[in-house]
């Protein structure tokens, strides 16, 4: 599945760690020529962390993508009754996201896209980053995994020493994950070594 010219909605949430990873991918997105609507949660345009500040984030994803992002709910809630998008992916997506989207809770704008773009029954893509992926969200992440036209970028332990309930997604893994998930599919294997272990040979 080619991604030329696919409509993709690519939400932030607050893993603020991961934004340098994820605007790597938006730019590979980018350059196979998809079409990018960008999404932010309330979070991530409005927390300024170690890792940088939302005005910064805000510009680098506008000049990436080329568009305005969505940052209010009732700016996403077109996403819906519009079906514009192809398919949306959260990119990062948190473990406080992931706990709301499998328990139906829609109070940012990330939410409210992805609870308006599942209503179309076209694929939503997680990319996970959260600290308690094997503790207490461990419960939501097996939700997710088992819920219709939801896909996951391949995940595994980053830390298994210092953090271990710790998951975060391959993001390297974002387009062929993409391209299965236009087919229903789940780009597998889903549980990955991290970081990720190349076969001699094998182009991923």
């Amino acid at each position: 599945m080619n991604l030329e010219g696919k409509k993709i909605g690519v939400a932030f949430t607050g893993s603020f760690c991961t934004f340098e990873k994820a605007f790597t991918e938006l730019q590979k997105l980018k350059d196979v020529g998809a079409d990018i609507y960008p999404i932010l949660s309330n979070a991530s345009q409005s927390i300024t962390s170690r890792f940088g500040s939302p005005a910064v984030y805000m510009e680098k994803i506008k000049d990436i993508s080329g568009r305005e992002p969505i940052v209010c709910i009732e700016g996403a809630e077109p996403i819906g009754p519009k079906a514009y998008l192809d398919i949306l992916v959260i990119l990062p997506c948190t473990g406080n996201t992931a706990a709301k989207l499998a328990n139906g809770i829609t109070d940012t704008p990330v939410l409210m896209a992805a609870k308006a773009h599942l209503r179309n029954n076209k694929p939503l893509v997680i990319s996970i980053s959260t600290n308690d992926g094997l503790g207490m969200n461990l419960k939501n992440i097996g939700l997710l995994c088992n819920t219709k036209h939801i896909y996951f970028v391949p995940f595994g332990q980053d830390n298994y020493e210092k953090k271990p309930n710790s998951l975060v997604a391959h993001t390297e893994l974002l387009i062929p994950t993409l391209e299965m998930a236009l087919e229903h599919k789940q780009y597998q294997p889903m549980l990955r070594d991290y970081p990720l272990v190349t076969p001699v040979g094998k182009e991923w």
